[in-house]
């Protein structure tokens, strides 16, 4: 946990790194689980497209209403890590960076944020991302755990990826804080490709944050999480039940996850979903489905 330091950012966008918005809402959860100030935002004018990343009408209490533009924006902590004293700089706090994948000038989009975080004095950065895979929602979601950094790989005990192919905003923001010196890691959330792209799935949110907690060391409190994941499992259940190919579907799944998990199963079997998923350019699996061909996430471009 070190090698992060204590003053940890949590990254995620929205766009094909968020299937089920499992990324997304992780960092959402942690935002509504403390107090932050926004200290930095992007001009969204730079860096999106609004033909695909449209500005949101929002209504307000008093009855007038507003544009919300697309943005990046990063945010800080109010209060010491829970458990530390007051001044006392023990514990892991997190900053929260989270907005929409940009449309263009990548590399000029992660520069301005990377020194926006070292003025925060950042010593870590972990990115989320989630990707729809062939799995089972009624088995733990897998999450890959990844790193460029040898350091945080030894002592974390993270994958070193080999995924050769297109890249993501997280990729091009990781690559970056670490040319700045700023040791990052990834964790992606495996989500059943089946449900991904329909509803949010806070089972895998749930087992991002449960990793982030084990990386990290920080008190995430868990909030409605653990209950609303039973419940999101049991409505899948309820759906699978009156579609006989659907559920034996799901069992096919299952079998194949129950062999990644045992004893005789290799343990890069995450990391080779993960590498075929990315691949894919984020797709999802590319094998038909129960419902017949599946186009993705629409906006992973």
């Amino acid at each position: 946990m070190d090698e992060l330091g204590q003053r940890v950012l949590v990254v995620a966008f929205d766009g094909w790194n968020d299937a089920g918005e499992a990324a997304t809402a992780a960092v959402a959860h942690l935002r509504g689980s403390g107090s932050y100030r926004d200290v930095f935002a992007v001009d969204p004018e730079l860096y999106f497209d609004y033909q695909y990343t449209r500005p949101q009408v929002r209504l307000e209490a008093d009855g007038t209403r507003s544009l919300v533009w697309p943005d990046a924006t990063l945010s800080r902590p109010l209060h010491p890590a829970a458990g530390s004293g007051e001044g006392s700089g023990d514990g892991t706090r997190l900053w929260l960076l989270s907005g929409y994948e940009p449309a263009r000038a990548w590399q000029a989009f992660a520069a301005e944020l990377i020194d926006a975080a070292l003025r925060e004095d950042i010593t870590g950065i972990v990115a989320l991302g989630s990707m729809m895979s062939d799995v089972p929602h009624t088995r733990p979601i897998s999450v890959f755990s990844g790193s460029e950094n040898e350091a945080l790989r030894t002592a974390l005990g993270l994958e070193k990826p080999t995924y050769e192919g297109p890249a993501g905003i997280l990729t091009v923001l990781s690559t970056a804080a670490e040319a700045a010196g700023i040791p990052c890691a990834a964790l992606w959330a495996s989500v059943p490709h089946y449900v991904a792209g329909h509803t949010p799935s806070p089972k895998a949110t749930l087992a991002l944050l449960d990793k982030l907690t084990e990386l990290t060391g920080a008190v995430i409190p868990r909030g409605e999480l653990p209950g609303e994941s039973l419940a999101w499992e049991a409505s899948i259940d309820a759906a699978a039940s009156d579609d006989e190919e659907m559920t034996d579907y799901i069992h096919q799944l299952e079998q194949t996850r129950d062999m990644w998990d045992s004893p005789e199963a290799s343990g890069d079997a995450i990391a080779q979903e993960f590498e075929r998923y990315l691949r894919r350019g984020g797709d999802g699996p590319g094998q038909k489905g129960p419902g017949g061909p599946r186009d993705g996430d629409p906006r992973r471009h």
